[in-house]
């Protein structure tokens, strides 16, 4: 997996054009653009649940099926309790897309055979606000293995980018000070903290 920042909206200029804005009230004004390469489909379904962000996604079309073995994302927790039998159902669905488009079934129709587990690549655009909602569900202890990890990436990019805003970012826990999952809490809050602060120093 990767997530790079390819471009963004920087916040000096917009502060000095409107004067007496502060960064939160100017984050709407702010864009930033990523590359995501090498993530599941599972994960790119989390990912375009987020209305605040516009997404072009790679054509599963085009992917070479022939060696979808190599071009799949297998969870931790499948390599932990073995992959066999993840690897042999990922090798049975190749085998099925190759067999119903030798049969002229059209590929996007083949490809419905497909696991989610296929790599995919794509842009996504936020603006800053946007950002920071995603940064505070997505960095949660509770989230996700595969877009907690995807998450933590682009906020690696983000804070070089442009740390004044983005040094505040994390999990929900870190930019509020509390946990807002309430009952559904981690209990890890305080790892959470220590784990998105920034060093002042």
């Amino acid at each position: 997996m990767k997530a790079k920042l390819l471009a963004h909206t920087p916040l000096a200029p917009l502060k000095e054009a409107s004067g007496v804005l502060d960064a939160k009230s100017l984050l709407p004004h702010l864009g930033y653009t990523f590359a995501v390469e090498r993530i599941s489909r599972a994960c790119s379904h989390q990912l375009v649940r987020h209305r605040g962000a516009s997404f072009s996604q790679q054509s599963q079309r085009y992917i070479t099926v022939k060696r979808l073995q190599e071009r799949v994302v297998t969870p931790p927790s499948v390599e932990k309790a073995g992959d066999d039998e993840f690897k042999k159902l990922v090798k049975e669905a190749s085998e099925s897309y190759q067999r119903l488009v030798d049969r002229s079934v059209p590929k996007e129709d083949a490809r419905f055979v497909l696991p989610n587990a296929v790599e995919t690549s794509l842009l996504v655009t936020m603006d800053g606000r946007s950002l920071l909602h995603f940064f505070g569900l997505r960095l949660c202890n509770r989230a996700q293995w595969e877009i907690r990890a995807l998450a933590d990436g682009m906020l690696e990019e983000a804070r070089k980018a442009e740390p004044k805003v983005f040094n505040a970012a994390g999990p929900y826990c870190y930019q509020l000070g509390h946990c807002p999952e309430g009952r559904f809490t981690c209990g890890r809050m305080r790892e959470a903290v220590d784990r998105y602060r920034v060093n002042q120093g």
